[in-house]
């Protein structure tokens, strides 16, 4: 296989967040929205360090020999390139942050620092410091009597060089530290709003500038010769399986303990507000045990999450933001009759965000109260806060039903949020499980059980995404409910082994991972490469989150080798380089980055009548094919098969936010031709106007409604064609 075939994974991610960063940059997204596109940059390249980086960080220590199975690079070759770009990344965050706050400033929303407050401004913020948080802080000097103290993970802090007024004799560096934070307990805000009676523009200042700039009264009785804000991220990439072998607790036990042991393991990068001398910041290395490549300068704020909670008060600056967009109903939804009773006529598809997630939660309550449903069992991985699907699942167990969770526990940093999920349904009579050992279990599915007269029946779900409300809001997924049999009967052995903590061996229609799905993936792949061979038409489409499953790279290879047209969008990580001639020049490879996160993943296989369309909830990465427990389901339904290829068809359109991979493994920006396209713009008014349709369906006269589409779409007969 050609070398340069294959990016670096780290690398290629590290290509996606500049994607997401171009996003602030885009003069076509309104101001707020650009400013929160910088703040998931940094919220994903904070959870990059703490997992990826965190990872390559362990294997080095262990063996630096071992060497990525696609580029031959060692860790610390990863690290060092990592380190490289991700300063060329900070840079281009400072200039678009700093832009950004200019335009946002001349709009009425300002960010000050203490030294541009007028007089008055100041006084109040002083009044502030002193009575609001002052109080709360507990800065802690650093020398050879005393300790250097336990910095928390993405916590900011205030750190200055103090030399004493009095000599002492001592020769060491004296740091002052304190942190800028509450400690948790909610004392003071970070977003400080500043009153203007005179104005309606918007003036804030971030509690750690405010504490930085008192840095010389906090550390009184020494001289503060520098300061700067600093910030750490540590290692959160733990062995869960070892910590399991090795402990006698019941696994949520062993989870909790883990989770505590997380929050103190290593750093792996130091963020400073400015360069401090080579004294200050060898010491501050020294101690946190780093090394000069592991520090970043970064002149905009540490931490850019304060963004969110300014977009409320922000909110009368319509402008400023996207439109508003809610979630539809689905026109494949009557709202008069059962959900039960319609999915048992016909399969039914919901396309989140652009539709609404209500449909699902309905079938979940009407499951509850169904004197004919005899078991609910759901896999789930991460739920909203105040989660509906927890409500009806909790409300069927006290009705009687048998209500089994599969609640996976390693869902990463939702573990503890999943630990209190498992003891509330465990508490209201649901049997929670955990799965297999060493896999996580990463599928979308439902099984409803009924029992109808001495026929049993089933309702199944299948989704690429969470059963989150929240989520259904902002991720575009899709979630299939039907009654067929074959789907059932594969849906029942994923749920038995799953209680048995074993593996589905064989399935019929499903594609289930650890054992069913790569391989059959790759049958699918080879028999469009078979055809291709013949001199026939061959096509494979993809739409994934990430593509790093060399297996399937290389069968994707010799399929573009033979002549296979692959069409992919690929949101995020991309360890395939399409478009290099005579190699990968059948496949394009495409990045969708807007509004909405993608999130759904599709697999196409052929064309016309032996075409074969799946939704999953499986990536084509290595831990999803062969490290979980995942599930595909076939579109059977001609009406909904017609509709994910169309949901495909339109990706592939996009010339508004679409990046296209080059050969050298750059993304550039679609052309944008006489007629734009947004495919999340498109679907958002399709679904607004087949919502409008449907309900000015459901108002008219019962006679006209029989002529109407609604009807024709529900028929057994329409279903069948």
């Amino acid at each position: 296989m050609i070398k340069k075939v294959y990016d670096n994974r780290e690398l290629s991610w590290l290509k996606f967040n500049k994607r997401v960063l171009e996003e602030a940059e885009d003069i076509s997204v309104p101001l707020m929205e650009r400013l929160s596109f910088i703040s998931i940059f940094s919220s994903n390249l904070d959870e990059f360090f703490m997992v990826r980086v965190g990872s390559l960080h362990d294997k080095m220590l262990i063996d630096d020999s071992m060497r990525d199975g696609k580029t031959q690079l060692r860790p610390s070759e990863q690290l060092d390139r990592i380190f490289s770009k991700v300063k060329e990344l900070v840079l281009d965050k400072d200039r678009i942050y700093s832009s950004l706050d200019k335009e946002l400033s001349s709009k009425g929303i300002k960010r000050l620092l203490f030294k541009e407050l007028s007089k008055s401004e100041q006084e109040y913020v002083s009044a502030y410091y002193s009575y609001e948080i002052k109080p709360f802080i507990s800065p802690a000097v650093v020398d050879k009597r005393h300790p250097f103290p336990f910095l928390k993970n993405k916590e900011i802090y205030a750190v200055a060089k103090l030399s004493a007024d009095k000599k002492d004799g001592e020769s060491d560096v004296k740091l002052g530290i304190v942190s800028t934070s509450s400690g948790g307990a909610g004392a003071f805000p970070r977003v400080i709003f500043i009153p203007d009676d005179n104005s309606d523009d918007i003036k804030f200042i971030l509690s750690e500038d405010v504490i930085l700039h008192y840095c010389q009264k906090i550390f009184d009785g020494f001289k503060v010769e520098e300061k700067a804000l600093m910030r750490v991220t540590r290692n959160a990439d733990l062995d869960l399986e070892g910590s399991y072998l090795e402990n006698e607790m019941d696994f949520r036990s062993i989870m909790s303990e883990m989770i505590k042991k997380r929050k103190r393991l290593c750093p792996v990068r130091l963020q400073l507000s400015k360069q401090l001398s080579e004294l200050t910041s060898g010491e501050l290395s020294a101690r946190l045990e780093l090394t000069k490549k592991q520090v970043f300068i970064e002149k905009s704020p540490l931490d850019l999450s304060y963004v969110f909670s300014l977009n409320d008060k922000a909110a009368k600056f319509t402008q400023l933001f996207y439109r508003k967009v809610s979630p539809q109903m689905s026109p494949m939804v009557n709202p008069d009759l059962p959900m039960i009773s319609q999915i048992e006529k016909g399969d039914i598809l919901l396309h989140y965000p652009y539709e609404s997630i209500s449909p699902f939660i309905r079938l979940l309550r009407e499951a509850a109260d169904d004197p004919e449903v005899v078991s609910i069992k759901i896999t789930l991985y991460r739920v909203a806060k105040n989660s509906k699907v927890i409500d009806a699942l909790v409300k069927a167990a006290e009705n009687g039903k048998e209500v089994i969770t599969l609640v996976e526990l390693r869902a990463r940093f939702d573990e503890e949020n999943n630990i209190g999920w498992s003891k509330r349904l465990e508490d209201n009579g649901c049997r929670v499980i955990y799965g297999p050992r060493g896999l996580k279990v990463h599928s979308k599915l439902l099984l409803i059980t009924k029992k109808s007269g001495k026929s049993v029946k089933y309702i199944t779900q299948v989704g690429t995404g969470n059963y989150n409300e929240k989520t259904s809001k902002i991720y575009t997924d899709l979630s299939l409910m039907t009654a067929n049999k074959d789907i059932a009967a594969d849906a029942v052995s994923v749920f038995n082994a799953l209680s048995m903590g074993i593996l589905v061996e064989h399935s019929n229609v499903l594609l289930v991972a650890p054992n069913c799905l790569q391989n059959r993936v790759v049958e699918l792949m080879n028999r469009e490469l078979q055809l291709a061979k013949a001199g026939k038409e061959a096509y494979i489409g993809l739409k994934l989150n990430s593509l790093t499953d060399k297996v399937l790279i290389d069968k994707m290879v010799e399929c573009s080798v033979a002549g296979v047209k692959i069409e992919c969008v690929i949101r995020g990580i991309s360890c395939l380089v399409a478009g290099i001639p005579g190699v990968t020049d059948n496949i394009q490879i495409r990045s969708i980055v807007g509004r909405f996160l993608e999130h759904a993943r599709i697999y196409i296989f052929g064309i016309g009548e032996r075409q074969k369309v799946y939704i999953s909830s499986a990536d084509f990465m290595t831990r999803n094919t062969l490290r979980r427990v995942e599930v595909a389901a076939p579109i059977l339904d001609e009406r909904i098969k017609k509709k994910v290829l169309g949901i495909f068809s339109i990706q592939m359109r996009d010339n508004v936010k679409a990046r296209i991979q080059q050969p050298d493994g750059t993304y550039k920006k679609a052309h944008v031709t006489s007629s734009a396209l947004s495919a999340q713009d498109y679907f958002c008014n399709e679904a607004i106007a087949a919502a409008q349709a449907a309900e000015n369906f459901m108002a008219q006269p019962a006679k006209e409604k029989k002529k109407g589409f609604f009807a024709r779409l529900f028929s057994k007969k329409e279903n069948k064609t």
